[in-house]
């Protein structure tokens, strides 16, 4: 049998290489467009449209505001409204880059299966367009910091510190893609698993936001607490603008590295689900 020669021949890669970001380079024009689709549809055919992007963080900010009057817990003398809007802030932003890019596979099944582009696009994607949102809401955060101090209800003490904040917002992209990567790669085989993510996001955010970390006395429970790589970065805003806590680089550091180890396990797994994973999903 006479032998075949190929001029080219086209195979995956058989795990992530920096090539890969490469192609994600090439394709940016794709990645924008991609973010617009993010932006518009998710608004489109609403009544309030982008006004929502105010009454989310508003609508769980005064609840937030409801249990710490209820419970009596403390805000180490920061305005509540206040003390709870930023780290709510905050935490949306993880907590939609983590929830929307879990279920990257699953959801965009129909496009994978029809045309080639770099699949990382993606979820940085959502990454992106997360961002844009994280902006308004934070926006919504100076106003009514603005209000308070008008009225003399609240007090700014801005802490060098807050020379942190492009460092800090990289940090919760890098942890919500990283996290969210793993998860959409199990997601292929294990469907439930996308349920269960988005019932632990609002469980972990109550323990991340009801109780200052200062004011838990209980070394384990402090201990526990800082396990959780979230808590170090909201503790950072907060005193970036309140200087309410001592400042701790190692926390932070904590998050930076657990947020690293993320990344590279998420890339991993990511590019090793997205050549078969239109058999299993």
């Amino acid at each position: 049998m006479q032998q075949e020669n190929w001029s080219n021949i086209i195979e995956s890669r058989s795990s992530f290489s920096f090539s890969s970001l490469k192609d994600v380079w090439q394709y940016r024009d794709l990645l924008w467009m991609f973010v617009k689709r993010d932006i518009v549809t998710n608004y489109k055919q609403t009544i309030l449209g982008p006004l929502w992007f105010f009454i989310q963080p508003a609508l769980t900010t005064a609840l937030f505001v409801f249990i710490n009057k209820a419970a009596n817990t403390p805000t180490n003398g920061i305005h509540p409204v206040l003390y709870f809007l930023i780290g709510v802030t905050a935490w949306s932003y993880f907590a939609e880059c983590l929830t929307k890019t879990s279920t990257t596979f699953k959801d965009n099944a129909f496009i994978f299966g029809k045309v080639y582009f770099p699949r990382l696009i993606l979820p940085l994607s959502i990454v992106v367009s997360s961002l844009i949102k994280f902006f308004i809401q934070f926006s919504l955060f100076l106003i009514v910091l603005s209000i308070l101090l008008g009225l003399g209800k609240a007090q700014l003490d801005i802490q060098s510190s807050i020379l942190l904040f492009p460092f800090l917002i990289v940090i919760m992209a890098g942890l919500g893609l990283g996290g969210g990567m793993i998860i959409t790669s199990l997601t292929t085989k294990y469907r439930d698993l996308a349920l269960l993510v988005q019932f632990g996001v609002q469980l972990l955010m109550y323990g991340t936001l009801a109780i200052p970390l200062s004011s838990i006395n209980n070394h384990f429970i402090h201990s526990v607490l800082l396990c959780n790589p979230m808590i170090p970065i909201i503790e950072t805003f907060r005193q970036a603008f309140f200087n309410d806590t001592s400042f701790n680089l190692m926390h932070l550091g904590y998050s930076f590295v657990v947020m690293i180890f993320l990344l590279l396990l998420g890339f991993y797994s990511f590019s090793k689900t997205e050549k078969t994973f239109t058999d299993t999903i």
